[in-house]
């Protein structure tokens, strides 16, 4: 009998020489199954993701009604759709009259390429700036303004007009001109290893932006959902970006991404040409009435008022012990700095030994990764750092 390992390492695209290659049978909460008993606790919720753990009972339950309604119907942006529309209209409660235009799109990547459209042809300009060490997907667009050199190199020529600055370094602003289109900044850089801006630099640039007439393009597709203590990123900072990129956490587990802005930015993609922006399964109604359910749980169990405490319990029971070289945190996006990809990978693999489901940063490989559902409790925290710390301290 062929196993299912067989046909994955047979029909399935790789993505890596070294998948990680546990077989799931059932997830629930911060936990995963493997078909022989064995229980994981998900310390990175499927990458930032599953916010409110997986399979949340209210989450499966709009799953459930909607495919008693209709799946998909048209492409999106023909046909009144009632879980598309109160999704928008719930984003449009919760976020700043600036962002109150919803484009449902099916990924963080296509949340990006969006984006940049939306920036060039608001604009009329070309010229796009990002920052090193970002990451912004895996498309050409998205790739084209990512950070790392060595993702992009073997896909040259990318997007032409690209400019890079460092994060938090106020001189780089000179380089924002009113050529730029657009600048993009991920509040929180999270595959450089969690590095979080400065209050005084996003003010700046913001002030940099409007003065230039250059959009100013928050990604917070890893931070957003309620993960830094706040229901985004950038509502902690009082700051106002003039587009919101939004994904992963936005879905209970189902796949959806959106780009927001404001009702004049947004309505340029509908004239000149007209569907300026096309997408056939984005808004996927069984996604929409999931991703309302997921943002309802947030608000309703008060998931990112505790963060704050979940996160610092975190920093209690690891930041200390011996062979951490840094711990940085935003909320449950954690980042714990060893000495090596070595020490790193070890940890790594003793955790998945023991249970625990931990990773590394693609452009931050000496530093483990946790990113728990915020869902997670004070005893699971525990748990869990009980076991890294073992872990740590028979590799380190």
């Amino acid at each position: 009998m062929i196993t299912d390992r067989q046909l994955f390492l047979s029909y399935l695209a790789q993505t890596s020489e070294s998948p990680i290659g546990i077989e799931v049978e059932r997830a629930e909460g911060i936990y995963v199954f493997s078909p022989d008993g064995k229980k994981y606790m998900d310390l990175i919720s499927g990458i930032s993701v599953s916010n409110t753990g997986h399979r949340h009972p209210k989450v499966i339950e709009a799953i459930r009604q909607q495919l008693d309604r209709y799946l998909h119907l048209m492409v999106y942006g023909e046909y009144i759709q009632s879980p598309q529309v109160k999704l928008a209209a719930k984003l449009a409660e919760v976020l700043p009259p600036e962002l109150q235009s919803t484009y449902f799109v099916n990924s963080g990547s296509e949340a990006v390429e969006g984006a940049l459209k939306l920036s060039k042809r608001f604009t009329g300009r070309h010229k796009i700036v990002s920052y090193r060490n970002a990451y912004h997907g895996g498309t050409h667009g998205s790739l084209s303004i990512m950070g790392d050199e060595t993702l992009k190199k073997p896909f040259y020529p990318l997007l032409p007009d690209i400019i890079q600055i460092e994060l938090n370094d106020s001189e780089g602003l000179e380089k924002i001109t009113n050529e730029c289109a657009c600048v993009i900044i991920e509040p929180i850089q999270g595959e450089a290893g969690i590095f979080a801006s400065t209050p005084e630099y996003l003010k700046a640039l913001r002030e940099r932006c409007t003065e230039t007439g250059a959009l100013l393009i928050f990604d917070e597709i890893q931070s957003g959902f309620g993960r830094t203590g706040q229901l985004f990123a950038f509502q902690g900072y009082d700051v106002i970006p003039d587009i919101l990129v939004l994904a992963k956490g936005m879905g209970g587990g189902l796949p959806i991404g959106a780009f927001i802005s404001s009702r004049e930015i947004m309505s340029s993609l509908s004239h000149d040409p007209i569907l300026g922006h096309i997408t056939t399964f984005g808004g996927n109604p069984v996604c929409c009435a999931a991703s309302l359910a997921n943002l309802n749980v947030i608000l309703e169990e008060k998931l990112a008022e505790q963060v704050k405490g979940k996160s610092g319990l975190f920093r209690e029971l690891l930041s200390g012990l011996p062979g951490v070289l840094d711990y940085r945190s935003s909320g449950l996006l954690i980042a714990v700095e060893l000495k090596d990809f070595n020490s790193v990978k070890k940890v790594i693999d003793l955790n998945l030994e023991k249970g625990v489901i931990t990773d590394w940063f693609l452009f931050n490989s000496s530093s483990i990764r946790i990113a728990p559902p915020l869902t997670i409790t004070n005893q699971e925290i525990t748990s869990a750092c009980s076991i890294i710390a073992e872990s740590i301290k028979q590799a380190v």
